[in-house]
Protein backbone atom coordinates (compact mmCIF):
# COMPACT_ATOMS: atom_id res chain seq x y z
CA UNK A 1 0.00 0.00 0.00
CA UNK A 2 1.28 3.43 -0.93
CA UNK A 3 0.52 6.16 1.62
CA UNK A 4 0.42 9.81 0.58
CA UNK A 5 0.53 12.67 3.05
CA UNK A 6 -0.93 15.99 1.85
CA UNK A 7 0.79 18.75 3.85
CA UNK A 8 0.02 22.44 3.68
CA UNK A 9 1.92 25.36 5.24
CA UNK A 10 0.96 29.00 5.77
CA UNK A 11 1.94 32.39 7.16
CA UNK A 12 -0.71 34.28 9.17
CA UNK A 13 -0.38 37.80 7.68
CA UNK A 14 -0.51 40.79 10.00
CA UNK A 15 -2.42 42.66 7.28
CA UNK A 16 -5.46 40.72 8.46
CA UNK A 17 -5.83 43.50 11.04
CA UNK A 18 -6.20 46.05 8.27
CA UNK A 19 -8.31 44.09 5.79
CA UNK A 20 -10.66 42.12 8.07
CA UNK A 21 -13.36 43.58 10.34
CA UNK A 22 -12.57 43.18 14.04
CA UNK A 23 -15.56 40.95 14.75
CA UNK A 24 -14.46 38.51 12.01
CA UNK A 25 -10.89 38.42 13.37
CA UNK A 26 -12.24 37.57 16.81
CA UNK A 27 -14.49 34.87 15.39
CA UNK A 28 -11.60 33.25 13.53
CA UNK A 29 -9.51 33.17 16.71
CA UNK A 30 -12.32 31.57 18.70
CA UNK A 31 -12.54 28.82 16.11
CA UNK A 32 -8.90 27.81 16.65
CA UNK A 33 -7.63 25.16 19.11
CA UNK A 34 -6.69 26.82 22.45
CA UNK A 35 -2.93 26.66 21.93
CA UNK A 36 -3.24 28.21 18.47
CA UNK A 37 -5.75 30.82 19.67
CA UNK A 38 -3.37 31.93 22.43
CA UNK A 39 -0.72 32.82 19.87
CA UNK A 40 -3.13 34.52 17.48
CA UNK A 41 -4.83 36.50 20.25
CA UNK A 42 -1.50 37.56 21.76
CA UNK A 43 -0.17 39.05 18.53
CA UNK A 44 -1.77 38.75 15.11
CA UNK A 45 1.49 40.06 13.61
CA UNK A 46 3.30 36.82 14.54
CA UNK A 47 3.76 34.83 11.32
CA UNK A 48 2.21 31.41 12.02
CA UNK A 49 2.38 28.41 9.73
CA UNK A 50 0.13 25.36 9.68
CA UNK A 51 1.05 22.08 8.04
CA UNK A 52 -2.11 20.19 7.13
CA UNK A 53 -1.50 16.50 6.44
CA UNK A 54 -4.06 14.33 4.69
CA UNK A 55 -3.01 10.71 4.09
CA UNK A 56 -4.36 9.00 0.98
CA UNK A 57 -3.94 5.46 -0.32
CA UNK A 58 -3.47 5.41 -4.10
CA UNK A 59 -0.65 4.28 -6.37
CA UNK A 60 1.99 6.95 -6.99
CA UNK A 61 1.50 6.86 -10.76
CA UNK A 62 -2.23 7.49 -10.30
CA UNK A 63 -1.62 10.45 -7.96
CA UNK A 64 0.94 11.99 -10.35
CA UNK A 65 -1.48 11.67 -13.27
CA UNK A 66 -4.52 12.89 -11.36
CA UNK A 67 -2.76 15.99 -10.01
CA UNK A 68 -0.60 16.74 -13.08
CA UNK A 69 2.69 16.69 -11.20
CA UNK A 70 6.15 17.36 -12.68
CA UNK A 71 9.59 16.29 -11.44
CA UNK A 72 11.66 18.96 -9.71
CA UNK A 73 14.68 19.16 -7.45
CA UNK A 74 17.53 16.75 -6.63
CA UNK A 75 17.10 13.45 -4.79
CA UNK A 76 18.08 13.61 -1.11
CA UNK A 77 19.16 10.77 1.15
CA UNK A 78 17.92 10.75 4.74
CA UNK A 79 18.75 8.81 7.91
CA UNK A 80 16.77 8.82 11.16
CA UNK A 81 18.17 8.14 14.65
CA UNK A 82 16.39 6.29 17.47
CA UNK A 83 16.87 3.22 19.66
CA UNK A 84 15.24 -0.18 19.26
CA UNK A 85 12.34 0.84 21.54
CA UNK A 86 11.81 4.10 19.60
CA UNK A 87 12.29 6.01 22.85
CA UNK A 88 12.83 9.34 21.09
CA UNK A 89 9.71 9.00 18.96
CA UNK A 90 7.62 8.07 22.00
CA UNK A 91 8.82 11.28 23.68
CA UNK A 92 7.90 13.36 20.65
CA UNK A 93 11.49 13.72 19.40
CA UNK A 94 12.89 13.05 15.94
CA UNK A 95 16.48 13.30 14.75
CA UNK A 96 17.06 13.40 10.99
CA UNK A 97 20.19 13.66 8.85
CA UNK A 98 19.53 14.81 5.29
CA UNK A 99 22.16 14.77 2.52
CA UNK A 100 21.88 15.91 -1.10
CA UNK A 101 24.43 16.50 -3.85
CA UNK A 102 25.67 19.71 -2.20
CA UNK A 103 24.64 19.94 1.44
CA UNK A 104 24.01 17.98 4.64
CA UNK A 105 22.03 19.02 7.70
CA UNK A 106 21.02 17.50 11.02
CA UNK A 107 17.51 18.37 12.26
CA UNK A 108 15.91 17.98 15.67
CA UNK A 109 12.10 18.06 15.62
CA UNK A 110 10.15 18.33 18.89
CA UNK A 111 6.39 17.66 18.82
CA UNK A 112 3.65 19.09 21.04
CA UNK A 113 5.30 22.47 21.64
CA UNK A 114 3.40 25.64 22.57
CA UNK A 115 4.70 28.18 20.06
CA UNK A 116 3.54 31.02 22.35
CA UNK A 117 5.68 29.80 25.24
CA UNK A 118 9.05 29.08 23.59
CA UNK A 119 11.78 30.62 25.81
CA UNK A 120 13.46 33.68 24.33
CA UNK A 121 16.58 32.71 22.38
CA UNK A 122 15.70 29.01 22.31
CA UNK A 123 15.36 29.15 18.50
CA UNK A 124 18.25 31.28 17.13
CA UNK A 125 17.52 33.26 13.97
CA UNK A 126 18.04 31.17 10.87
CA UNK A 127 18.38 27.89 12.77
CA UNK A 128 14.79 26.83 13.30
CA UNK A 129 11.08 27.53 13.57
CA UNK A 130 7.92 26.69 15.50
CA UNK A 131 4.88 25.85 13.41
CA UNK A 132 1.66 23.87 13.75
CA UNK A 133 1.06 20.35 12.43
CA UNK A 134 -2.50 19.29 11.62
CA UNK A 135 -3.20 15.54 11.46
CA UNK A 136 -6.89 14.90 10.84
CA UNK A 137 -8.60 17.32 13.23
CA UNK A 138 -5.75 17.43 15.80
CA UNK A 139 -3.41 20.44 15.66
CA UNK A 140 -0.26 20.88 17.78
CA UNK A 141 2.89 23.00 17.68
CA UNK A 142 6.25 21.57 16.68
CA UNK A 143 9.77 23.02 16.89
CA UNK A 144 12.40 22.22 14.25
CA UNK A 145 16.08 23.10 14.72
CA UNK A 146 18.51 22.44 11.86
CA UNK A 147 22.30 22.53 11.69
CA UNK A 148 24.50 22.23 8.57
CA UNK A 149 27.20 19.55 8.65
CA UNK A 150 30.28 19.08 6.46
CA UNK A 151 29.89 16.07 4.18
CA UNK A 152 32.73 14.16 5.85
CA UNK A 153 31.18 14.68 9.29
CA UNK A 154 27.79 13.52 8.00
CA UNK A 155 29.41 10.39 6.58
CA UNK A 156 31.17 9.75 9.89
CA UNK A 157 27.85 10.13 11.71
CA UNK A 158 26.20 7.51 9.49
CA UNK A 159 29.19 5.19 9.90
CA UNK A 160 28.99 5.47 13.70
CA UNK A 161 32.37 7.18 13.99
CA UNK A 162 30.75 10.32 15.46
CA UNK A 163 28.11 10.24 18.21
CA UNK A 164 24.84 12.02 17.47
CA UNK A 165 25.14 14.15 20.62
CA UNK A 166 28.56 15.34 19.45
CA UNK A 167 27.12 16.40 16.07
CA UNK A 168 24.29 18.51 17.52
CA UNK A 169 24.50 22.29 17.44
CA UNK A 170 24.63 24.22 20.70
CA UNK A 171 21.03 25.36 20.11
CA UNK A 172 19.84 21.77 19.59
CA UNK A 173 21.67 20.54 22.69
CA UNK A 174 20.35 23.44 24.76
CA UNK A 175 16.75 22.88 23.61
CA UNK A 176 16.97 19.20 24.55
CA UNK A 177 18.53 19.96 27.90
CA UNK A 178 16.65 23.06 29.05
CA UNK A 179 13.27 22.98 27.28
CA UNK A 180 12.50 19.33 26.59
CA UNK A 181 14.51 17.92 29.49
CA UNK A 182 15.51 15.21 27.04
CA UNK A 183 19.26 15.20 27.57
CA UNK A 184 21.17 12.91 27.44
CA UNK A 185 20.08 10.93 24.39
CA UNK A 186 19.64 7.13 24.63
CA UNK A 187 22.97 5.32 24.70
CA UNK A 188 22.19 2.83 21.92
CA UNK A 189 20.99 5.02 19.06
CA UNK A 190 20.52 3.23 15.74
CA UNK A 191 21.12 4.70 12.29
CA UNK A 192 17.84 3.99 10.47
CA UNK A 193 17.66 4.19 6.69
CA UNK A 194 18.58 5.32 4.19
CA UNK A 195 15.40 6.87 2.88
CA UNK A 196 15.39 8.30 -0.63
CA UNK A 197 13.35 11.50 -1.08
CA UNK A 198 12.47 12.98 -4.47
CA UNK A 199 10.25 15.95 -5.27
CA UNK A 200 7.55 16.76 -7.81
CA UNK A 201 5.67 20.03 -8.29
CA UNK A 202 2.28 20.99 -9.59
CA UNK A 203 2.26 22.76 -12.96
CA UNK A 204 1.22 26.03 -11.27
CA UNK A 205 3.88 25.47 -8.55
CA UNK A 206 1.34 25.98 -5.75
CA UNK A 207 2.47 22.80 -4.00
CA UNK A 208 5.19 20.15 -4.08
CA UNK A 209 5.01 16.38 -3.67
CA UNK A 210 7.86 14.70 -1.78
CA UNK A 211 8.15 10.96 -2.35
CA UNK A 212 9.95 9.07 0.43
CA UNK A 213 11.08 5.57 -0.50
CA UNK A 214 12.13 3.15 2.24
CA UNK A 215 14.77 0.43 1.68
CA UNK A 216 11.99 -2.17 1.32
CA UNK A 217 10.35 -0.16 -1.48
CA UNK A 218 7.42 1.21 0.52
CA UNK A 219 6.63 4.81 -0.37
CA UNK A 220 5.18 7.75 1.55
CA UNK A 221 4.24 10.97 -0.23
CA UNK A 222 3.64 14.45 1.16
CA UNK A 223 2.23 17.48 -0.66
CA UNK A 224 3.02 20.92 0.80
CA UNK A 225 1.19 24.19 0.25
CA UNK A 226 0.87 27.54 2.06
CA UNK A 227 -2.44 28.46 3.76
CA UNK A 228 -3.38 30.77 6.65
CA UNK A 229 -3.22 28.89 9.95
CA UNK A 230 -6.75 30.01 10.86
CA UNK A 231 -8.02 28.34 7.68
CA UNK A 232 -6.23 25.02 8.23
CA UNK A 233 -9.30 22.93 9.11
CA UNK A 234 -11.34 24.41 6.28
CA UNK A 235 -8.49 23.85 3.82
CA UNK A 236 -8.09 20.25 5.02
CA UNK A 237 -11.75 19.62 4.31
CA UNK A 238 -11.47 21.22 0.87
CA UNK A 239 -8.37 19.15 0.04
CA UNK A 240 -10.17 15.94 0.96
CA UNK A 241 -13.04 16.91 -1.33
CA UNK A 242 -10.69 17.80 -4.21
CA UNK A 243 -8.72 14.57 -3.84
CA UNK A 244 -11.94 12.56 -3.84
CA UNK A 245 -13.07 14.31 -7.03
CA UNK A 246 -9.68 13.52 -8.61
CA UNK A 247 -10.14 9.84 -7.75
CA UNK A 248 -7.38 9.80 -5.10
CA UNK A 249 -8.34 7.46 -2.24
CA UNK A 250 -8.14 8.77 1.34
CA UNK A 251 -6.62 6.52 4.02
CA UNK A 252 -8.72 5.61 7.04
CA UNK A 253 -5.82 6.50 9.39
CA UNK A 254 -5.18 10.25 9.39
CA UNK A 255 -2.95 10.35 12.48
CA UNK A 256 0.34 10.64 10.56
CA UNK A 257 2.86 8.10 9.28
CA UNK A 258 6.09 8.95 11.16
CA UNK A 259 5.76 6.04 13.56
CA UNK A 260 5.01 3.58 10.76
CA UNK A 261 8.13 4.64 8.87
CA UNK A 262 10.35 4.27 11.95
CA UNK A 263 9.00 0.83 12.80
CA UNK A 264 9.59 -0.36 9.22
CA UNK A 265 13.20 0.86 9.43
CA UNK A 266 14.01 -1.06 12.62
CA UNK A 267 16.24 -4.11 12.11
CA UNK A 268 14.41 -7.43 12.39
Amino acid sequence: MVVVQFAQCAWHNHLMRRTTPAFLVGASILALPWHVADVAAADLAVPLRAEVQVSVCSALRDVVKALGLRKAGPVTTTWLFDDAALSLYRRGLRLRLRVDVRDADLTLKVADQDCAQIPEGAIPAGQGKCEFDLHGTAMAGAVSLSWPLPRDRAEALVAGKVRVEDALSSAQSRYLREVVRGDPLPAALLVLGPLSISSRRAADRTYALDTTTLPDGNQYLELTRKVPVADAQQVRHRIEQELALAGVELCADQSGQAGIKLRKLLPH
